[in-house]
């Protein structure tokens, strides 16, 4: 027998003022049609998709149930039992609350980063799918309204010899011609046969020859008929960072994303202000806290958090209302099931400086059937008016495609 993770002790809540459920903070009041719902039960299933995605369920005693989705990886599911006891018998419309409540209720136990915040948000996603439900109004209507009725999509492209670029410029070619994206990003980190120390995050000249290849084939190739960017995944040193996005200036670059490590903001301001080649970075920092430093030390030209990993829909919109005080568009990170990319979606409509949502799942012929609807249309997501996220998921689907050994959460 496993672990009840929702019943283990809150030493915290003994001796500290981290609670700010309904009971503590005395909102008892009736609010009337229909709007005196209480949480029963929270859930989850791990889906096998080109990432281990977390699903969340929140149930109901009103029998509506939203569905939300956690940044893919271990600890979510735990970390996510752990909170249910935090959110049984809340009324769920109380969103902004309820996900504060979290994180202060887990703020021993890491929630200013990390998988803790990722859990909360996979809540956070599903609250808004509930809410939704509940009032009958999409999820964008929950933010504030829209300014867009679709959201540019942009495709992470790979090809099996992703170091060749003539490789990378035929499937660019192909994913413009042939799935109607006007938007990809490729990997620049890829090996180049002149590596001399994989640990040092030193480029060599022929290697930075090597990545600037890459880019001219494909913006030479496509560059006319769609944006690229190009991503680093944190690998290189401050140095060889400005010399690479140096020597791309000269080409049709979008953006170059994460070419330093996450952790130093002064040397990612100073990379970024070192080039005129726009560079992108937020995927790996949590929260508005985490982002502020970026966004208000003007250490990034455009700012890419992930929804379902930075804290959720409300937290992306703090972030982008942030940005934009400071002129900078909002492109999310999203390595998602079409659960959270969906989420992503209405803060894509939502907010006034977004400029695309990532779909980093072409490859994975059945992505698109997780769920009942249609969801990408020629590099395109039309903002759904169902309630909630709009989307619907195929249970039979999901049972196909779980995690050896997860268990199939409850229908709706």
């Amino acid at each position: 027998m496993g672990i009840d993770y929702s019943q283990l002790r809150d030493p915290n809540a003994e001796y500290t003022m981290r609670d700010l459920s309904a009971e503590t903070m005395g909102v008892t009041r009736e609010r009337g049609q229909d709007r005196d719902v209480v949480i029963t039960d929270v859930q989850t299933t791990m889906v096998d998709g080109n990432f281990p995605w977390t699903l969340v369920r929140i149930y109901t005693d009103a029998g509506i149930v939203g569905t939300g989705e956690a940044y893919w990886g271990a600890g979510a599911p735990e970390l996510i039992e752990r909170m249910s006891s935090f959110l049984e018998g809340e009324n769920p419309l109380d969103i902004d609350r309820l996900t504060e409540h979290l994180f202060q209720k887990m703020s021993g136990e890491g929630s200013i980063g990390g998988v803790t915040v990722t859990a909360i948000a996979g809540i956070e996603v599903a609250l808004h799918d509930l809410v939704g439900k509940i009032l009958e109004v999409p999820a964008y209507q929950l933010l504030g309204g829209k300014y867009r009725d679709e959201v540019r999509v942009y495709c992470d492209c790979h090809t099996e010899d992703e170091a060749d670029p003539v490789a990378c410029a035929d499937e660019a070619e192909r994913v413009v011609e042939e799935l109607g994206y006007d938007a990809l990003k490729f990997d620049l980190d890829v090996p180049s046969g002149h590596e001399k120390d994989r640990a040092n995050r030193h480029l060599r000249r022929p290697e930075i020859d090597h990545k600037a290849s890459i880019v001219e084939a494909i913006t030479e190739r496509v560059g006319h008929r769609a944006d690229v960017a190009f991503d680093c995944h944190w690998t290189f040193s401050a140095d060889s960072a400005k010399r690479l996005a140096n020597r791309l200036e000269e080409y049709n670059v979008w953006w170059l994303e994460d070419p330093v490590p996450p952790e130093n903001h002064d040397v990612q301001r100073e990379v970024t202000q070192s080039t005129t080649t726009p560079i992108t970075v937020g995927e790996n920092v949590y929260r508005t806290h985490g982002q502020r430093r970026l966004i208000e030390e003007q250490a990034v030209d455009i700012i890419a958090p992930d929804m379902p990993k930075v804290g959720g829909m409300r937290e992306t919109r703090k972030i982008a209302d942030l940005a934009d005080l400071y002129y900078v568009p909002v492109a999310m990170h999203n390595v998602a099931s079409p659960v959270a990319t969906m989420g992503s979606v209405h803060v894509g409509a939502a907010i006034s400086n977004a400029l695309a949502v990532e779909f980093h799942s072409y490859e994975l012929e059945w992505w698109g059937d997780l769920v009942e609807e249609d969801v990408i249309e020629d590099g395109y997501i039309e903002v759904p008016e169902q309630p909630g996220l709009g989307v619907t998921l195929d249970m039979d689907v999901v049972a196909e495609q779980m995690v050896d050994g997860e268990e199939l959460f409850d229908e709706a």
